[in-house]
Formats: C-alpha cells, structure tokens, sequence
C-alpha cells in the first residue's frame, strides 16, 4: 500500500464538525474555483435587520413556568413566567458567494435540507457517517467531473451506498497561515452494514487493518485493499453528534466554480439520490422554546435597545424578552394580512 501523502493526513478532533480550523482569512482562490463566502456582497440588504417573530402566548409561559433550552452550547434550566421568545430574522440573498450571507443564510439552510433527507434515509439504512475522500495528487489535473466519477466508483466498491456529497477544493495550512490547493470530498452518508471498525481492538491498537486481518471485511479493511488498486484514500470520521452541525460546518468552507451560473455544492447520489428517495419538503418552521407553539411576526414598541447587527457583541438570534415594560405589553403580533 502506498504511503498516504502528508497533505492529506488530518489531525485526530474530539468531535466531527471541523477537519480544519476556524480562521479569520476565509481568502481561497485557484483557477476557476473559490472558497464560499470570497464573492463580495451581493446587495445593500444583505445581513439587515428583517422583521422580529416573537411568541408572546404569556399566560402559557407563565404556567410552564420553567424551560430547558441550549444557550451557548449548554442546556440550562430558564424560568419563563412573563416571558416571550423572541428571534430576529435578518436579510439573506442565500447565494453560495456572498461574503455576508453565505455562513447564516445559505449553509444554514441547505445544512437544514441536508439534515432532513438523511434523517429519512436513516430510517432504512441505519447511521449516517461523515466520511473524508481523500484525492492523491497525481489526479488533481482532472477535472471535477471526473474527480466524481473516481469518487463514486470509490464509494461502490468499499460500500459507500449513497449519501451527500460536498467538494472542497483547499485545505488550510496552519504552519504557514493560508489556504492551498488540494482538492477533496466529504460525505454524510451510509456504509452498506454499518461501520462497525468503530472500537476494534485491532484499528485501536495499529491504527489500520492490513494484510493480517484480510478475512475480516470491515470498512476499514475494506479500504485498505481498494486503496492500493485506485489510490484513494476514505476515512470515517468520530460518531456525529447531529447531521445538521456536521453538514454546516463542510458546507462553510466548501468551494464553488466560479465559471458557473449556479454550481451545485452539496449532490446526493446513491440510496439518497432524488430518484431513489423521495422525500416531502416541509416548511420550516421557528417553533417557541417555551410552548412549542410556531413563532408569528411581531412589532416591539418598548425602549431598550433592539440589536439587530450580527457583529454587535450583544446581538442574540434567539433570546427570552420580559413582555411587558412599565406594566405595558411592548411585542404586539401583527395581524395576519400583515405577515407578508
């Protein structure tokens, strides 16, 4: 087996949604690819406060009393009598490109579909995993075409049966702070049985399956005999904690080609593929973290101040507001005809 470049070794994470670190310089450009977000803004709206959706069902809050919600990555326990739970929606042009809309509207969008198609195909076929397809360099003259046609090929002969497939054209450099060329693929999808090399005794302790375990058949195994036949190197990364954060966060540093209109990042093939699964689209839906019930849109006439920039240090998307000031009730819903 042929020793896999270091380019392509990445380093060993406590959870599976970053495979390259967060970086202030999102700058990387080579021939007709770029990183998403590197397209300038789309429009003077793009990011601008929007509307608030609020629910303000206060005497339900106040007999809930109490409610458990995520803040900053935490579950705590919150009282929520006299409250509403407010979000502030912001402009997004959803464009793939766009510096300012690419990470809150567009990834987190298309993560949220990605999230629901693969949740319906676990149901058939078992756990989703992240996979990292790794491209030896004497292939990166082809072109993306054929990188997908290896990559698939590559996929059906170790059991990948299908998933999601996201294109990243660069790696970040942390020795020599940069993005470079180095073309790869992530997947979020399904092995054909499970991945079931996770906690074996013989990748824990050498880090590999190789020839003395050939009779084994496991993904791991699996791999290494085709890696020495196509030269393509997959790796399963840790158990993912949600769909929806892992597809986030490849998406925020995936690449597009620039030559193209409207270049698709994320394609499913395989079991997940739209002619092999067919999957009803759902309207999202904001739902109260206090009733459940969907948030409406919402005025506020009170006087704090309402922080609508993202870049604010005391911006909050989602937060629980008093509902009333001065023993006046200052987030009214709009009437219907109103939503717009």
């Amino acid at each position: 087996m042929a020793k896999l470049p270091e380019s392509l070794e990445l380093p060993a994470l406590e959870n599976d949604s970053v495979d390259e670190p967060e970086v202030g310089d999102r700058w990387g450009e080579f021939g007709k690819w770029q990183l998403v977000g590197n397209g300038g803004v789309t429009n003077e709206h793009c990011g601008t406060f929007f509307r608030t959706k609020a629910c303000s069902r206060v005497p339900l809050h106040d007999r809930i009393k109490y409610a458990k919600v995520t803040i900053d990555g935490k579950e705590r326990v919150v009282r929520t009598t006299g409250k509403v739970d407010r979000k502030i929606v912001l402009h997004y042009c959803n464009k793939p490109s766009c510096s300012v809309c690419y990470k809150h509207g567009w990834a987190t969008r298309l993560a949220g579909s990605i999230e629901r198609r693969l949740v319906e195909a676990s149901k058939r076929f078992g756990l989703a995993e992240h996979i990292i397809v790794g491209i030896p360099s004497k292939f990166w003259h082809l072109s993306y075409k054929e990188l997908k046609k290896k990559c698939y090929e590559g996929c059906r002969v170790r059991g990948v049966i299908g998933g999601v497939l996201i294109f990243h054209a660069f790696r970040y450099n942390n020795l020599r702070p940069c993005w470079y060329y180095s073309p790869h693929f992530h997947i979020i999808g399904f092995i054909f049985g499970g991945y079931k090399c996770r906690g074996c005794k013989i990748v824990k302790e050498k880090g590999k399956c190789g020839i003395e375990n050939r009779g084994c058949d496991g993904f791991v195994n699996r791999n290494f005999r085709e890696n020495e036949k196509d030269g393509l190197y997959f790796k399963v990364k840790g158990k993912r904690k949600t769909v929806w954060g892992t597809a986030r966060y490849q998406l925020d540093h995936a690449s597009i080609d620039v030559t193209k209109k409207r270049f698709r990042v994320a394609t499913y093939f395989g079991v997940v593929s739209y002619r092999k699964l067919k999957v009803t689209a759902e309207k999202h839906k904001d739902l109260c973290r206090i009733c459940k019930h969907e948030l409406t849109w919402h005025d506020y006439f009170g006087s704090k101040r309402l922080v609508t920039d993202r870049n604010d240090p005391d911006f909050k998307l989602v937060s629980f507001e008093d509902a009333d000031e001065n023993g006046v009730r200052v987030y009214v819903e709009r009437a219907p005809k109103e939503y717009g």
